[in-house]
């Protein structure tokens, strides 16, 4: 089970600027934790993100001695994915995708068929910097905007994604209206389609429903799952009520519950989870 750990989820809607050396101190305090990947920040425009504008600075204050995670940055167009492909330490460029066009729209300015374009053209600088590509499927589990939503549309957009060389597709559950029934029917009718994909999930909940959507991630075999220690987070762009990311410290709890033993340092744990707490008071 690879756990994403993402502070860039946590803290990009949040008004109140967080010191760029308390964010270096946060993510450095996460990597030691031992997560297979950390979304840490986005190469997008401060207008859109201000809370992410001085992620390239972020980076540059990181200490990889000793850890085996790998980091992923979010971008939005070619220019932003130049900028972070041109540090060596981050693994993972990640778009988001969408399969509502108002929704597209909304997060990258693009339609939809702009966008796939401009992923293209971000899967080619991947290729020629050694990165991998994580393409997330927002609005994976409908949208509020009444654009057609359908699982076989969901499928469709697996196969172009996969064609145009995605090493890594998230299903993101954007304003937090899955249900563990439609967890586990699209992850599953999913990866059974495509057997060999990497194929994860990235679920935002409200407190009331987050244990029964990991318990149905987990039980529709999903190897790739996101969270945000304390569940801080949501999305700024989705014209909802925002609802927070899964607990981090929820699906450590409950895989470990499963496979009998701790994915993670749990000394390291509990110091990043007490620094959560200082980093999100506001």
């Amino acid at each position: 089970m690879k756990i994403i750990e993402c502070p860039r989820d946590a803290m990009q809607g949040i008004d109140k600027f967080i010191p760029t050396s308390a964010k270096i101190k946060y993510i450095n305090q996460l990597l030691k934790v031992g997560f297979d990947t950390i979304d840490f920040g986005s190469f997008v425009s401060p207008k859109a993100i201000p809370q992410m504008k001085d992620t390239a600075e972020v980076v540059s204050g990181l200490d990889f001695s000793g850890t085996t995670s790998r980091l992923l940055a979010i971008v939005a167009n070619t220019r932003g994915a130049q900028q972070a492909s041109s540090f060596q330490s981050i693994a993972y460029l990640g778009f988001p995708m969408s399969i509502s066009e108002t929704f597209q729209v909304r997060n990258t300015n693009k339609t939809i068929a702009e966008a796939l374009n401009t992923l293209n053209e971000i899967k080619d600088i991947c290729s020629k910097t050694d990165k991998k590509l994580v393409t997330y499927i927002s609005m994976g589990f409908g949208n509020p905007y009444g654009d057609r939503y359908a699982p076989e549309l969901v499928g469709s957009f697996v196969d172009v994604l996969l064609t145009l060389g995605s090493d890594v597709i998230s299903l993101a559950d954007t304003i937090g209206i899955s249900t563990p029934t439609t967890i586990h029917q699209l992850f599953t009718s999913l990866t059974s389609a495509y057997p060999a994909a990497e194929i994860g999930i990235h679920l935002h909940s409200t407190p009331q429903t987050r244990y029964e959507k990991i318990e149905a991630a987990f039980n529709a075999g999903c190897k790739r799952i996101d969270g945000a220690l304390k569940g801080f987070g949501g999305c700024p762009m989705a014209n909802d009520d925002l609802v927070g990311n899964l607990p981090t410290e929820d699906i450590l709890s409950f895989v470990q519950s499963k496979q009998g033993k701790s994915l993670v340092s749990d000394t390291e744990l509990r110091k990043a989870l007490a620094m959560a707490a200082e980093v999100f008071a506001g």
